[in-house]
């Protein structure tokens, strides 16, 4: 599995550069911290890759070790990425983490990922479409059967999941994968007639588009709402006007949370100082991006399977939020 996975296969991401060393935070023994980390992101123009690179950044400021966010194709490839040991850190949405600890993610079927733990909770992501004004498309009910929609990376959460909502709610269209900036520009150029992502509000991309050209925004129904929580694990969520310029009224969608993941094996007190200086500082997370607002203490529960690290189940109960038994990776 480890060549399955290797970074050489990343050989064509970028690699974020790192800030320079700061002081170290609050004195830990740091027996076996690794001398540097990487976090797995998604593709650029995403909330992903601005919310992850950001609390890398973040992070190798406060404990004094070199470390970075790294562009990949989504949770899908984080998941696989973090089991391997090709990453240290990643982040998942809990949809692809529980088919990954189950042994039915899409990028290694059969392979229980077993050394995934969390850290963290970060946000909700939430669904959304997006077209043009002129394409005339302004409801997900008025998308054509055949249309062109970009739906992200194959390893992603929208990649994974919008395909099996248009089925659940009987859309034929064409699926197009491609990265966030991709899709925008491809939205822009006529390329695809929708653009379906699943996020942290608000995504990047959206508003790059909404700026050069008038576009639509739209949600679901309620009974579509009602058969994708059903059959999908997500949850109702509504997308508030003015989380764009342009949305003017409230969208009913649905959405699935985001949690930080580490490789198993990482030290007790490297995890116990990465959690401490994101949980501590969500002033600077909200800096970073908005959605990170969900990013505190409290949102520990929205886990409710995948196994915690034992540096985030210290940081946790010290502060007063008692992770069960069952959980303590």
């Amino acid at each position: 599995m480890q060549q399955l996975f290797s970074r050489k296969v990343l050989a064509a991401f970028a690699v974020l550069g790192t800030l320079g060393l700061a002081a170290p935070a609050a004195a830990e023994d740091r027996s076996g911290w690794p001398d540097s980390f990487t976090v797995g992101t998604a593709s650029q123009g995403g909330t992903y890759f601005v919310y992850g690179s950001g609390w890398a950044n973040l992070v190798s400021e406060a404990l004094g070790v070199n470390g970075g966010g790294e562009v990949t194709g989504g949770p899908v490839q984080n998941a696989a990425l973090v089991q391997s040991g090709d990453l240290e850190l990643g982040m998942v949405t809990m949809g692809p983490a529980y088919d990954a600890l189950n042994g039915k993610s899409a990028l290694a079927p059969g392979l229980k990922h077993d050394k995934l733990r969390a850290i963290f909770p970060m946000y909700k992501t939430a669904f959304h479409m997006m077209t043009l004004k002129s394409s005339g498309i302004d409801s997900f009910e008025a998308i054509p059967d055949g249309a062109v929609v970009g739906v992200g990376p194959a390893g992603g959460t929208p990649g994974t999941y919008w395909p099996r909502f248009f089925e659940a709610l009987g859309k034929k269209v064409e699926v197009r994968h491609a990265g966030a900036a991709d899709l925008a520009g491809q939205l822009q150029d006529g390329l695809i007639d929708v653009y379906a992502w699943a996020a942290g509000l608000p995504f990047p991309a959206y508003s790059q588009v909404e700026a050069q050209a008038e576009v639509n925004f739209f949600g679901f129904t309620e009974a579509q709402v009602a058969t994708l929580t059903g059959g999908q694990p997500v949850s109702a969520f509504t997308i508030p006007a003015g989380t764009y310029p342009s949305l003017k009224t409230d969208n009913a969608s649905v959405s699935m949370w985001n949690f930080a993941v580490a490789h198993a094996d990482l030290p007790e007190s490297f995890v116990y100082a990465i959690v401490d200086a994101v949980m501590s500082q969500n002033d600077k997370m909200v800096e970073i991006h908005k959605a990170a607002v969900e990013t505190v203490p409290e949102n520990f529960d929205k886990n409710s399977f995948l196994p915690w690290h034992p540096g985030a189940v210290r940081w946790f109960r010290e502060k007063g939020f008692e992770i069960p038994a069952d959980l303590h990776g």
